[in-house]
This record gives C-alpha cells, structure tokens and sequence, in this order.
C-alpha cells in the first residue's frame, strides 16, 4: 500500500494542514492537498507552474516546468475552483499515463495536485537510445503480433493510429510508439500497444474494450421530431422520442445533446447497423424490444448527468449518443468500444438482450464519460476503478429514476430462468467471489490484472458510503446515493488521473467530500469509514 499521510515538512508546506500521499513504489507524491500556496492574482497556469519549479526535489523532474509539463485543460467549477488537467512531457513527448490535475481555489490558492509523474527523466539512459523505428514498421510489429493474439487477422473498423510516446515499465523509460487497433472480427478488440522505438520490441499490450462482464456523431436522417410508444426487454411500456421522415419513423432521439441514435446490427458484426425503422411509431414487436430499451436508457442516462452533474453528454460537448443492438448471435455481452455502445442478445440462458438493464446501458455509457475524463487505464487497479465508477453510476441511475434500485448489477438481464441473481454485487461483492476488501484483492493477470474482480474492492465502498453498514469490525454512517453521485462524480471528473489506484481514489473522494461540504464535515468522515472498512488507506 501507499503511505496516506506524510508530515508537512515532507514538502516544505505553508501550512500544517497539508497532507501527501507518496507513491513509494515509484518515489513521488500521487495527491498532495492543503494550502499548497499563498494566495495570488496571477493566472492559475502560473500558480501551478510556480509550484513545481519551486518543489523540483520533489517532482524530481529539471529545468523550467513548462518543459516538463502542459496544460491541456482548464475549466472553472460551480464552487470557484479553476482545475487544470496537467500532461507530463519529455521533450515535447507526451509520457504516457502521466497525467495530474490541479485546483487553484477563487483566491488564488492552490489546494491540491492529484497524479504521479514519472520521476527523474532526465537521467534516464535508455531515453537516450536512438528512434531508429518508423512508425510503418511499429504498426507491422503490432499487427504481426495482434494476429497471434487472437488467431487471424482482423477487419479494422478505422485505420490503425500511432502516436509516440514515453513508456515506463519496470522503471524502465522507452521512446515507443503507441498504436491502437480497434476490431469487431473475429471478436471486438480495441487494443493498445506499445513498441519501443529503438529495438522494435513489443513493451506493452493491452484490450481496452469495456465490457459488461466510427467517430462520435450521428449518422442520421433529416426529419421531423416525433413521440411514439414501444415495449422494453421485460415487457413494459415505453415512450420514445423519434424522427419522422418520408413517412417512416426512426428511432433518433433529436431534443438529448448531437442526438440519441439506436440501431440494427441485424445480427451480425458491423457497427453502427442501420438506424432502426418503423411505419407506425409503435415499437411492440418482440424485435423491437432490445432497441426500444437502449433508446430510452441512453436518453435516461443522457438526463441524469445533464440534470445532476450539468454534464451535456459523455464528452461535456453534446456528443451523440449511438446504440448498436442485435450484435452478432447469442452475444453474452455488450461493451462501449470507444466510439459507442454495443449489446448482444444473449443466448436466453445467460443472458436475455443486455439492453433490457438500465444498470448496463449506464455503465457502459459511464465508460464513454470516464474515458474523456480520468482517461482511467483499462488494466490493473485503474481498470478496476473504471469499472468500479461504471457500477456505481450504473446503481445511481437507478436509485434516479427509481428503476427498482438495487445494489446489484445487471439482475435484470442476468439468467431469466433463475431468480435472485447478478452478474456482480456491490452491497455483497464476495457473493459472487469478488473481493471486497484490499487485503484479499486479486493480484492475477486475468481480467486485464482484476478489472471486474477487484472492482468489487470500489463497490463495497461506495455502498458502505450511500447506505450505511459495518464491514471488517469499521462502521460507516451512510450519506444516500444523491451524495455518492455528487462526490464520485467530482473525483471522476476533475481528480483522478489514467493510472489511479484505490489508495488515490482514496484521496480522490475524501478531498472531493471536503470541496462540497467542508473539511470536518460528517461526509468526509463517512468517506473515510468506508475506504477504512474495505482496507483502502
């Protein structure tokens, strides 16, 4: 584990209250909070630039810090606080996964930096390695490579994309070139690899496919807007907003943001499918059911976060919301693939269509909102609270809509012949042999190194946070799943960073508790009672 607390002249801090999580594994800080600062007029990228050139000893990197580090966003919050999204560079390359926020308050004030940059750089020998790889020749390697993975060679649903940066594994610093090769056949891929630019070697490969267990846009057609009915999954009636044209109705949803669009993959494996089509704006046939259901919970999902967080679609700029159902045949998943949202059928023993779960069709929307956000690595303890994140909004729209919330996920579509059960449990994650305390995580390789696994570790305490409860000897008071949603989503969004882990998260949401109801206030203390109960320090 990570040390959680440091004294304050572990910084030089101006002020006792300044508390920093250390990384030791890597030697440098991961959340450092407090006043950081002294109060000031100047711009908030001066502030934190200041700041690291004042504390290089610290983040271990030489020469001026708008060098080593660059702004790549700035936006202001609802409380006064400017957050600025911080990329580390080498030499104008972005390092990769390196990422911090800061947040300078409305006096001026820097009060925290999130993320762990890779320290000492500079010295690095095998930076010094001569770029002797093309880019041609590193998305060969990949692909060369990418055809053992997964048995043939696969049909690309855009052009392969490379970009250099620096990559660090096993304390080791590489040029390498970062290729993503994103696939529908033979099964969905959206793999990342990482191929040093010296030797050619492969450093790093991983699938950043988000499972439940083209670009953003819509391919619409021009209309008139319409309101029509359709039956869900499970039977129930919807209402549906529609677009009429030449005198058929398309379930395209033009009042949410760029647009809500479900189509028809026809049981095969193309994306996006055809918009999905119908002569009287009355949805009922049993076809109609898994199209009915992504429709009306992406709108669903579009809403809350537009209503709760004022966050205008995934991406915070309207960006149309695609649904494809009907994948393949007896597909027993559904997944967000970077650009969308795909569900299968089910094979009517697993599953049922994985649409019919309101839980599902916002969890996978919540990794399209992740994704333009904390950037959360899909591997390890990263991908763990990616998916952990996934769950909790997936269990929130729920308790929002009042959709018969539970803390389970995906019972609505999960095995109809029997009744009871989940894909995963939040309030109980060892139910279904996930862990859910860090003492017995899973440290394997499979799952991506514990994706869905340990993001029962996340689950446990969020649900310990909303509800209430006693868990390993610690009792935590609940707050409700409005506060969880409030504070969650401020961690997501403006502190956690793609290579996070639990002790971060951590930090994450008890600094973000402290933003929206004070230091010593009783949600920080229930927040940290429930990362105390799951053995979170």
């Amino acid at each position: 584990m990570m040390s959680p607390v440091l004294s304050a002249d572990a910084l030089g801090a101006p002020d006792l209250s300044q508390k920093v999580n250390f990384n030791e594994k890597i030697g440098a800080p991961q959340f450092i909070s407090g006043k950081l600062t002294q109060p000031s007029s100047n711009a908030p990228e001066k502030i934190v630039m200041d700041y690291f050139n004042q504390k290089q000893d610290v983040f271990k990197f030489k020469g001026d810090a708008s060098l080593s580090f660059k702004v790549v966003e700035k936006k202001k919050d609802k409380l006064g606080f400017t957050y600025l999204r911080v990329q580390q560079m080498y030499k104008g390359t972005p390092v990769y996964a390196a990422e911090l926020t800061a947040h300078v308050n409305k006096d001026g004030v820097l009060t925290a930096v999130s993320g762990a940059p890779v320290p000492n750089l500079a010295d690095k020998q095998s930076l010094k390695a001569a770029k002797s790889l093309s880019k041609k020749d590193a998305l060969a390697a990949g692909e060369k490579d990418l055809v053992t993975e997964i048995g043939s060679e696969p049909t690309y649903e855009y052009a392969p994309e490379s970009k250099l940066v620096i990559y660090v594994k096993d304390g080791q610093a590489h040029q390498a070139y970062l290729v993503n090769y994103n696939f529908l056949d033979p099964k969905p891929g959206n793999w990342n690899y990482f191929i040093d630019a010296a030797s050619g070697d492969i450093l790093d490969k991983v699938n950043e496919i988000h499972e439940a267990g083209g670009k953003p846009g819509g391919n619409g057609i021009t209309g008139t807007d319409a309101v029509g009915t359709g039956t869900g999954v499970l039977g129930d009636s919807k209402s549906l907003n529609t677009t009429l044209s030449s005198s058929t109705y398309y379930l395209q949803d033009n009042t949410r943001g760029g647009g809500v669009f479900t189509y028809d993959a026809s049981n095969r494996q193309r994306l996006p499918g055809s918009l999905w089509a119908d002569a009287d704006n009355k949805f009922n046939a049993s076809y109609d059911g898994a199209a009915v259901d992504a429709h009306y919970y992406a709108g669903e999902t579009y809403d809350y976060y537009k209503a709760v967080h004022n966050r205008n679609s995934y991406d915070g700029n309207g960006a149309a919301l695609k649904s494809t159902v009907h994948y393949s045949r007896n597909y027993n998943n559904a997944f967000w693939n970077g650009q969308q949202m795909v569900y299968g059928d089910g094979d009517g023993s697993t599953f049922v269509p994985l649409s019919g779960g309101l839980d599902v069709v916002a969890h996978e929307l919540t990794h399209a909102v992740t994704d333009t956000t904390a950037d959360l690595i899909y591997q390890n303890e990263s991908g763990a609270i990616n998916e952990s994140m996934s769950d909790i909004f997936g269990t929130l729209l729920e308790y929002h809509t009042g959709n018969n919330p539970d803390w389970e996920i995906g019972e609505d579509i999960y095995t109809p012949g029997v009744s009871g059960d989940a894909l995963r449990s939040m309030s109980d994650p060892a139910k279904y042999n996930d862990p859910d305390h860090y003492s017995v995580r899973y440290t394997g390789t499979g799952d991506n190194g514990g994706v869905h696994i340990n993001s029962g570790i996340g689950n446990k305490a969020a649900y310990l946070l909303s509800q209430g409860g006693t868990h390993y000897g610690v009792k935590v008071t609940g707050i409700g799943p409005d506060k969880v949603g409030d504070i969650y989503y401020r961690a997501l969004t403006q502190y956690l960073t793609p290579s996070s882990n639990y002790s971060q998260l951590r930090s994450a949401v008890v600094q973000s508790a402290s933003d929206l109801y004070g230091a010593g206030s009783s949600e920080v203390a229930s927040v940290n009672a429930a990362f105390n109960a799951v053995g979170v320090n």
